[in-house]
């Protein structure tokens, strides 16, 4: 079932729904290697974020909705095999992976502490959220 095929009576889908549904739409568009994908769900961290592609990149989302989060590295097709790690923004660099495994390890390096599960709503409404909660428990390590 499409996202927005649900009946006027249907219960809203949870977070982890609509995550896993993102991960379905990945494979199927057939954008990104099999290879990553698979490697990106092997790894719990990630598994539990939305996913997106764009221009072959393999993107990961701290929320559901677009324009989607851009704090978090991600992995592009290395011409000649392997791949590149960036971000989280365009002109960053992480480095070369020479493997699916290897990139995923590179972007599980960089994670932000408040990384997944994947909020339900837009960067605007997760933004609020955070707001409201205060600071993050690890935002200012050792400061009592």
């Amino acid at each position: 079932m499409a996202l927005d095929d649900q009946g006027a009576n249907a219960q809203p889908l949870t977070g982890h729904e609509i995550t896993e549904a993102g991960w379905q739409a990945v494979r199927r568009e057939g954008r990104v290697r099999d290879e990553l994908i698979d490697a990106a769900c092997r790894e719990p961290r990630l598994r539990q974020l939305f996913p997106w592609t764009g221009m072959g990149e393999m993107h990961f989302s701290r929320c559901t909705e677009p324009r989607w989060t851009w704090d978090i590295p991600y992995i592009q097709p290395a011409k000649g095999g392997g791949y590149w790690v960036s971000g989280p923004l365009r002109t960053e660099a992480v480095g070369p992976a020479a493997t699916a495994e290897d990139a995923i390890a590179m972007v599980i390096a960089k994670l932000p502490a408040n990384a997944g599960p994947a909020f339900v709503g837009t960067p605007e409404q997760l933004a609020a959220h955070e707001t409201s909660l205060g600071p993050h428990p690890t935002a200012n390590p050792g400061v009592e």
